[in-house]
């Protein structure tokens, strides 16, 4: 059985690439939507949703239209979340590769760096970073690239260190092949599933921690986000309480998404061990 085929028979998987490809294509299309952008005053404050059909989801405390700033937010929150989870594999797959295959003082070394990083609470890690570099797009995915770069290098570790053991890589080794090269052509490509399955749930922690910081104050404040549309609503919760729904509702649709996503890819690049958890 073919790999699509396998994930589409993951239910939960279809309906959450359905739901994230109609989140995309709202990010690409927010610019045609909505030409003036989120930041323009269209209404008169706390305009309640369901009452204008040309703002249907009401406007903010400053009279913005709360569904521009949805359609906005959701490229912001998408670019986070890839941005961030790629510098994250940028070091963790290099460094989980290299400590794997070589063992050694190279694995001890490497994963004594890594643990140091996991001592710290992930959450509080990115404040601290987020708030020296000031906050801005830049210095967010930097901060949720450091903290969630330790579990890649770990799982890529023991990935590689399962199979460098194969017959393959030894026959590699009898014909000559650099140790960097057998790494690169015949180890890592092999340990590729289980990185993409981490990679997909990486995104949708990466959108949460983003909406974490700007619920703390600590987003670009010139960027529209999902997590700076709740922080800014967080006064006025009680009195207008759209401000922080929808866009809590948003985030809570995409990262569920993702997360079946995730579920299914791991269906569908392992069905052996699926089926077998499943007996």
């Amino acid at each position: 059985m073919s790999f699509w085929k396998r994930f589409a028979t993951n239910r939960g998987a279809v309906v959450g690439l359905v739901i994230l490809l109609l989140v995309i294509g709202i990010a690409v299309f927010a610019p045609m939507a909505y030409p003036g952008g989120p930041w323009k005053m269209v209404q008169r404050p706390f305009l309640p949703p369901f009452e204008m059909a040309a703002m249907p989801l009401g406007t903010d405390t400053l009279g913005r239209d709360v569904l521009a700033g949805l359609l906005y937010g959701a490229r912001v929150s998408l670019m986070v979340g890839l941005v961030s989870t790629a510098m994250a594999l940028l070091i963790g797959v290099p460094l989980g590769a290299l400590a794997g295959f070589y063992g050694s003082w190279v694995d001890e070394g490497a994963m004594r760096f890594t643990e140091f990083f996991q001592t710290i609470p992930n959450f509080a890690l990115a404040i601290v970073l987020v708030a020296i570099l000031e906050p801005s797009l830049m210095s967010i995915n930097f901060a949720i690239a450091i903290v969630s770069w330790p579990p890649v290098a770990r799982l890529v570790r023991a990935e590689v260190l399962s199979v460098r053991k194969r017959e393959y890589v030894d026959a590699a080794k009898l014909a000559g092949l650099t140790n960097m090269r057998i790494l690169v052509s015949h180890v890592l490509p092999n340990t590729v599933s289980p990185i993409i399955v981490m990679a997909s749930l990486m995104v949708a922690t990466a959108i949460l921690l983003e909406s974490s910081l700007s619920f703390l104050g600590l987003g670009d404040p010139n960027i529209m986000s999902w997590g700076f549309q709740i922080g800014a609503a967080r006064t006025v919760i009680r009195t207008a309480w759209w401000l922080s729904f929808f866009p809590g509702i948003a985030i809570i649709i995409t990262v569920l998404a993702l997360n079946l996503i995730g579920e299914g890819l791991n269906d569908a690049m392992n069905p052996y061990l699926t089926r077998k958890g499943r007996s």
